[in-house]
């Protein structure tokens, strides 16, 4: 038996009650995974290599210092 068809068996199975998150959780899965762009990973490669600009702070304060930029 393949594993879709395990699968379709086991949905068989589940109360109704239940077949929401069963649902969600499938629909999630269905959606291919996202690849990030050319410029997000150019930006994961510095972060990596030990690049980029580390900020602590408060939201508040981290958009009070972009707006000077």
């Amino acid at each position: 038996m393949s594993s879709k068809e395990l699968a379709k068996n086991l949905i068989d199975q589940i109360p109704e009650s239940k077949m929401y998150y069963i649902i969600a959780y499938l629909q999630g899965a269905a959606i291919p995974e996202e690849v990030p762009n050319a410029e997000t990973l150019e930006s994961i490669q510095e972060l990596e290599n030990g690049g980029g600009t580390l900020f602590t702070g408060s939201t508040e304060n981290l958009f009070a210092e972009l707006m000077e930029s």
